[in-house]
C-alpha cells in the first residue's frame, strides 16, 4: 500500500507542478474563452456563469498554484539566508 501511495503522490505531484504554471493558465483561459460565445447564445449558460464555471476556476487555479510557489520559494531563500546568517554568528560566538 505504501508503494501504491507513494505512487499516486508522484502523479499527484506531477500534475500540479504542470498545472502550477502560466503557460497552463493561458491555455486554460483559452479553453474557457472558446466556449464564451456558446455561453452568450439565447438558451446559452450566459456570461455570469460562464465566467464563474469555466474562466475564473480554470484560469485562476494555475495563477494561485504559481503564487503560492513563488511564496514558497521566497519563504525558502529567506529562511536560507537567516539560516546562513545564524552559522556565521555561532561560528564568530564560538571563536572568541
Amino acid at each position: 500500500m505504501k508503494k501504491f501511495n507513494a505512487f499516486l503522490d508522484k502523479i499527484g505531484l506531477k500534475i500540479t507542478n504542470a498545472v502550477g504554471t502560466m503557460v497552463c493558465a493561458l491555455l486554460f483561459g483559452l479553453l474557457a474563452l472558446s466556449g464564451l460565445p456558446t455561453a452568450l447564445r439565447p438558451g446559452g449558460i450566459g456570461f455570469v456563469q460562464w465566467l464563474s464555471t469555466a474562466f475564473l476556476q480554470l484560469v485562476l487555479l494555475s495563477i494561485i498554484l504559481v503564487g503560492q510557489r513563488l511564496q514558497a520559494d521566497t519563504t525558502m531563500k529567506h529562511i536560507s539566508k537567516k539560516h546562513e546568517e545564524l552559522k556565521a554568528h555561532i561560528t564568530k560566538q564560538s571563536k572568541k
